[in-house]
Order: C-alpha cells, then structure tokens, then sequence
C-alpha cells in the first residue's frame, strides 16, 4: 500500500509541472519579464568579461595589408 502511494506521489508531480519544483521566477509577469531581462544581460555580459580577461578587446596593431617580409 505505501508503495502505490508514493508511485501515486511521485506521478501527479510529474505530471502537474515541468522543470524545477521550485520556480526560479516571479509569478507576477511583470516581476517575471524583469528578471528575465537581467537574467539576460547577465548573459551577454560574459562574453564581454571573458574578452577583458583575455585581453582580446585590444587593438590590433597588425597591417591591414599584406607585407612581403622578406628582403627585395
């Protein structure tokens, strides 16, 4: 008996969500459509970071065209 409950618990919270049990996000939409905003530009905020860690936002210091290099 207790193990068809606990199957009988374990399928109706399957079956009444999707994802976490424990919403990341507001209920409110607009709470939720600024969390998600933020949560966004979080996100494209670390391509920036890793490009200054790296020092990859530098200039280039090389030509534009093409040189020969060798001795003419």
């Amino acid at each position: 008996m207790r193990k068809a409950c606990w199957i009988l618990v374990a399928s109706v919270l399957v079956s009444t969500g999707t994802g976490c049990l424990i919403p990341m996000y507001s209920g409110d939409p607009i709470r939720r459509a600024q969390q998600l905003i933020y949560t966004s530009e979080d996100l494209r905020a670390i391509t920036d970071e890793w490009e200054r860690i790296w020092f990859l936002d530098q200039p280039s210091h090389m030509t534009p065209w093409r040189t020969h290099g060798g001795i003419l």
